[in-house]
């Protein structure tokens, strides 16, 4: 079985292309500047290989006509006919209450789909520009949706609920509902297979630690809290995101500088993080190559970023009664050494051991990065939110 995979944000495509059999990226890549001037597509073969390949893409739709045409071109693609695709799996970023899990991707789903936009307002209308450019594009192929909220519709209550009038909840559905769920459920489980143990036996803390970053309480196989919120801007400093800030202090900044509702979530949303805080740059290789040379903000930046990791972490320890694992995933935590590093240092309290040596050589592959005896197991792995899509994708049909 052939499954596309297929990621549409508002400016951009991503793809990638699965042979089901053997579990295989047959090739992957992703379009940029969707409806911009100097809009490409980058192309990674099998083999490795990478091409990028400048195309005017003024839509969505054109974009995933371009994808499928490089799919079968002579020359790069891998496969012959469209035809041999039997189904394509979406990223959807804000299924709300109404999706808990993966879905068939019906008329009447994508209504469903469609009431929750106001949630996210940006990636959701984008996420449907995908859809309907395979269904106009291959008519009747099967479509699946993959939800980036489904995995934390496990919380209870008392941990997704906000303390406002309760109207705002009923009314208008504001609550906490957290994102990188793709990324937690598939990390989660397959911290277990790594180790030999069972998911249902197992306190897991799973770190999804990239330029947009959340952390995730995993209790029995279940979420049971994440740092996300509403939006993905609460919970931890990211690259562009201020992650938790006083609801006073956003009012008495908006007063500070003029600034309107629009105003107000453009500075937290992209001018705030690590890139707020250095005025350099969002890229963590950069912050640290400057506080490597000295740079006072740089220094704090890192200080703020890695304390509140291990504050998250803390708090979901106390909130499950212990921790037995503790999952680093995704860019930044998948290969900065000296991230984890600063994150476990001086959790002892909670069981951690950690072996600093082995850290320090450990680079976007799977490793246990905790010594032998350590009662609370720090591995990091990779994630391949893709293949979870392209999983329940298969799953499903």
């Amino acid at each position: 079985m052939k499954i596309l995979v297929l990621n549409c944000g508002s400016s951009s495509i991503k793809y990638a292309l699965y042979d089901m059999d053997s579990r295989s990226v047959m090739t992957s890549g992703g379009a940029e500047r969707v409806g911009l001037d100097g809009a490409f597509v980058k192309v990674k073969l099998a083999n490795g290989e990478k091409r990028q390949i400048m195309h005017d893409i003024p839509e969505h739709t054109e974009g995933v006509k371009f994808i499928f045409s490089l799919l079968t071109d002579p020359g790069i693609g891998v496969i012959k006919s469209l035809k041999e695709i039997d189904a394509v799996g979406h990223r959807m970023v804000h299924g709300g209450e109404k999706f808990n899990k993966s879905v068939v991707l019906t008329d009447e789903v994508i209504k469903e789909f469609e009431a929750c936009s106001d949630l996210a307002p940006l990636h959701n209308p984008a996420n449907l520009k995908g859809v309907r450019a395979v269904s106009e594009l291959m008519p009747g192929l099967p479509q699946v949706g993959v939800f980036d909220t489904a995995f934390h519709q496990t919380m209870p209550a008392k941990a997704y609920m906000y303390a406002i009038p309760y109207e705002l909840y009923s009314k208008y559905g504001v609550r906490r509902y957290g994102f990188h769920g793709t990324s937690h459920r598939y990390v989660s489980a397959r911290v277990c297979e790594y180790l030999g143990v069972k998911a249902e036996d197992r306190r897991i803390i799973t770190c999804h630690i990239g330029n947009g970053g959340s952390v995730a309480a995993v209790c029995h196989g279940k979420c049971v809290d994440t740092s996300m919120g509403l939006t993905p801007l609460e919970g931890l400093m990211m690259g562009t995101r201020s992650g938790d800030i006083d609801g006073g202090a956003v009012a008495f900044i908006e007063k500070k500088l003029g600034l309107d509702a629009d105003g107000i979530s453009n500075l937290l949303n992209k001018k705030s993080g690590l890139m707020g805080v250095t005025g350099i740059s969002s890229d963590m290789r950069e912050i640290d190559a400057a506080a490597k040379k000295g740079d006072e903000r740089a220094i704090l930046a890192l200080d703020m970023y890695f304390y509140r990791i291990k504050k998250y972490i803390g708090a979901y320890a106390a909130a499950m009664g212990g921790a037995d694992i503790i999952v680093f995933t995704a860019g930044v935590g998948e290969n900065q050494a000296n991230m984890r590093e600063s994150v476990c240092k001086g959790m002892e309290w909670m069981g951690v051991k950690f072996d600093a040596a082995k850290n320090s050589t450990v680079h976007g592959e799977e490793a246990v990065i905790s010594a032998p005896d350590s009662k609370v197991t720090v591995v990091v792995v990779p994630t391949d939110e893709e293949l979870m899509i392209a999983t329940d994708t298969m799953n499903l049909l």
